[in-house]
């Protein structure tokens, strides 16, 4: 049988600065690219068919690259044992290559039973750091030095002309059959790929950026004049070092300086919080701060019906409806408005947090297990260490959204009622509301809560809360875990 190096993708869908890629190729063996759709991360709750389609494109990308070479990404519907099994039927495997995924903890027990499975089979699976993020860690003693170091190197862009690509055998060669809807653009979703993710980043860097810094709060603005390049960062059509570089050559434009620290600011946070989920990805089952497992959360009988408005963007808050229908919509959220939403659920509605995390994580074409539970938590204000923040919607809609651009947008049937009215629909008049067409029994009439009064008991809930000795006495071992050392 053929001796062959397989490359395993997962989350570093690109053929550019890709460690496994490059030292496959090195290696001098015929190269096989393998990707796995596998079921029980099709049916994990939390993705949704936009991130399978987000990943058929970049895939599809890939193979256009490889097209040239006569080779394409194999690509399997089956559990990662089952598929690595049938390939040592079809070929002798030298060696597996792989980026490190932080990922759930199905992701994690699967790892460990491919790393059975190979060990058994005296097969060498070499495993590369993902961005800047190191696995086992346990303090933070120079990580940010750490972190410009790893930024700062060359990137490792594979040789693909150099490459010994791998004959896929004949019943291997046609891929399954990919849902019709993966391979229908979605309107007002991204589309993935790298070709894409480098023509959003330049576009950025040439006009966007120049309106970062004071637009990046705003949830209309942002749209345009943020990145853009967290779904491709996700799923790794590009790597964090290729852009913070690419961000460096930028760096003497005129009008761009403030904007480009800002922008990198984020870069680093992107590793920051990967890092902590790294550190302690028990955090995907409980709170980081294990003193929070008995607060004093609404029954679930009783907060059934709140998770649900709070789903559908039926709240009667009209920032919080406007923002997660345009969630729904494009997969897409400035981070404020996303902080909202969780402060918003768990604050005002006093929902456990366990019962969101898995719906946006859906909705969030970007989502990243590293990113999404740390920054949950933290503005669920179950850490004990950070700073509590209950967003106030209507404030946040008159600073950030002063003319209702956004909501106008999302919340149509809205339109007729003017600013600053529009912001809090339910102090119209009852002749107030006839005469901007409102319906009597409009949910923006009668919203599930009254905010000021659900805001002043969190406050008291949550302050109280904070000022137990076990919550202080964990949030002192979390900051010695999780600060940074320099």
């Amino acid at each position: 049988m053929q001796f062959i190096n397989v490359v395993w993708l997962k989350r570093d869908l690109r053929l550019t600065d890709h460690a496994p890629l490059y030292s496959a190729i090195e290696e001098g063996s015929p190269v096989l690219l393998l990707y796995l759709y596998e079921p029980m991360l099709l049916n994990d709750p939390h993705y949704d068919e936009r991130h399978w389609r987000f990943v058929w494109q970049s895939l599809e990308d890939i193979d256009r690259q490889l097209r040239k070479f006569n080779t394409q990404v194999l690509v399997l519907n089956s559990s990662a044992i089952n598929a690595f099994s049938t390939l040592m039927t079809q070929f002798t495997i030298k060696h597996v290559y792989s980026h490190q995924e932080i990922g759930l903890k199905n992701t994690f027990e699967r790892d460990k039973s491919i790393s059975a499975l190979l060990k058994e089979k005296d097969i060498k699976w070499f495993e590369f750091q993902t961005g800047a993020v190191k696995r086992g860690l346990k303090n933070r003693k120079n990580w940010d030095r750490d972190w410009q170091d790893f930024m700062r190197k060359p990137v490792l862009t594979p040789n693909l002309e150099q490459a010994n690509w791998c004959t896929l055998p004949i019943e291997s060669e046609k891929k399954w059959d990919i849902p019709y809807t993966w391979q229908t653009k979605a309107r007002g979703i991204q589309t993935g790929g790298s070709e894409l993710a480098w023509r959003t980043l330049e576009d950025f860097f040439d006009q966007r950026a120049f309106a970062y810094a004071r637009s990046i709060s705003k949830p209309e603005a942002s749209r345009s004049a943020c990145s853009r390049l967290s779904p491709y960062l996700a799923w790794g059509n590009i790597s964090i070092r290729e852009i913070y570089q690419a961000a460096l050559k930028h760096w003497k434009t005129p009008g761009l300086r403030r904007n480009l620290i800002a922008f990198i600011s984020r870069l680093h946070w992107h590793c920051h919080f990967i890092q902590k989920f790294e550190s302690e990805c028990a955090m995907e089952h409980r709170p980081v701060n294990i003193a929070y497992l008995d607060y004093p959360y609404e029954k679930q009988s009783h907060s059934i019906h709140f998770v649900k408005a709070w789903q559908q963007g039926n709240t009667g808050i009209v920032l919080v409806d406007a923002c997660m229908r345009a969630l729904i919509q494009t997969g897409y959220l400035n981070f404020r408005m996303r902080a909202m939403l969780v402060s918003f659920l768990t604050h005002h509605l006093n929902v456990d947090w366990r019962e969101g995390i898995a719906h946006l994580a859906r909705l969030f074409l970007d989502f990243e297990p590293g990113i999404h539970y740390p920054q949950f938590q933290m503005q669920a204000g179950v850490t004990g260490s950070n700073t509590i923040r209950i967003y106030n919607p209507v404030k946040q809609a008159q600073e950030h959204d002063p003319e209702g651009v956004f909501i106008y947008k999302w919340l149509p049937e809205l339109r007729t009622i003017p600013v600053p009215l529009l912001f809090e629909p339910h102090t119209l008049t009852t002749m107030e509301a006839m005469m901007y067409n409102i319906a009597p029994d409009s949910i923006y009439l009668n919203p599930i809560i009254d905010l000021e009064s659900a805001a002043a008991i969190a406050r008291e809930r949550l302050w109280s809360y904070r000022k137990r000795l076990d919550v202080k006495k964990e949030a002192a071992r979390i900051l010695s875990m999780h600060v940074k050392e320099r």
